[in-house]
């Protein structure tokens, strides 16, 4: 799935360590660190109705990536909003928005990797643009990647951090299949996630997803897990093989970016009878409401 171009995006402003420029003046140093080693975190937010959905949660996500990278500074939660609603009121943003929220360790006095030359404190980057959710609603087609997700005492993926390679590659992959995205697989074989968001399965009508030893703590996941006990919806979280999603009676993926979207064919299979199923489009209207109910002010 290709993403287009939205022309109102042509003269948004971009926040650049609280500095407002033009999208064609938004730069970092060449010195940065995530021009130097992709070393840094980041967060995909949603606006709804003037509102970010799960705010609080994003933050602490990207708080406790930034922990784990060992920075020796990180912004607060409250001038990290400030700066998001900064950004949003110069751009007269209040719904249909995504924002990436990006934190690098910062400026160093000189190329190289140790993070000893970082003297400067972090960059924050907040760019926010008009984008509707990014996947096609009609259902996806998904090839698996030949590529593996890292186990935690390799990279622990509960980091949300900038270096995205392995995701690129796989989405080289998908895209050469003619794919909309990659399955990836953890280094024991069982499903992980896809190369941009998290899976969901539905067999015997109990709803399953993966556990979280190779693939991200989504806030979108999390939010569907808690949706399933709130309407006492059957669902387990365990190890799940390729050939158990190849036979699901549905598939969905779920992220910020795009929500949650059905999965209608996986490696030239098709799933269920190749529709919507009933429970991800009872779980996507839930999810939907929930969004106007529980979104942050910034």
């Amino acid at each position: 799935m290709k993403q287009s171009y939205d022309p109102r995006n042509a003269d948004i402003q971009v926040n650049i360590d609280g500095a407002l420029v033009h999208r064609d003046e938004a730069k970092v140093s060449v010195f940065d660190s995530l021009v130097q080693g992709g070393d840094g975190c980041w967060e995909g937010l949603r606006v709804y109705q003037g509102k970010v959905f799960r705010l609080d949660h994003h933050l602490d996500r990207l708080i406790h990536s930034a922990k784990a990278l060992a920075f020796d500074e990180i912004p607060t939660k409250e001038s990290m909003r400030a700066e998001i609603r900064r950004t949003l009121e110069a751009n007269g943003m209040d719904d249909g928005v995504h924002v990436r929220l990006t934190l690098s360790r910062g400026l160093k006095i000189t190329s190289g990797m140790d993070p000893r030359l970082n003297q400067a404190g972090p960059t924050l980057i907040v760019l926010a643009e008009y984008k509707a959710p990014v996947y096609d609603k009609q259902g996806l087609n998904l090839a698996t990647s030949s590529l593996r997700r890292f186990p935690s005492d390799c990279l622990d993926p509960k980091i949300h951090h900038n270096n995205l390679l392995q995701s690129i590659l796989a989405k080289v992959e998908a895209n050469a299949a003619g794919a909309d995205d990659a399955i990836m697989l953890d280094m024991r074989g069982f499903v992980a996630e896809t190369n941009a968001t998290h899976l969901f399965m539905v067999d015997g009508g109990v709803l399953a997803t993966s556990r979280t030893v190779a693939c991200p703590e989504g806030v979108t996941r999390s939010t569907v897990l808690k949706l399933c006990r709130e309407h006492d919806i059957p669902h387990r979280v365990e190890d799940i093989s390729l050939t158990e999603f190849h036979r699901a009676e549905e598939v969905f993926c779920t992220g910020t970016m795009g929500e949650l979207a059905g999965v209608t064919r996986i490696d030239g299979r098709t799933i269920g009878d190749g529709e919507i199923g009933p429970l991800t489009q009872r779980l996507s209207s839930l999810y939907s409401e929930l969004t106007r109910q529980e979104s942050e002010p910034v």
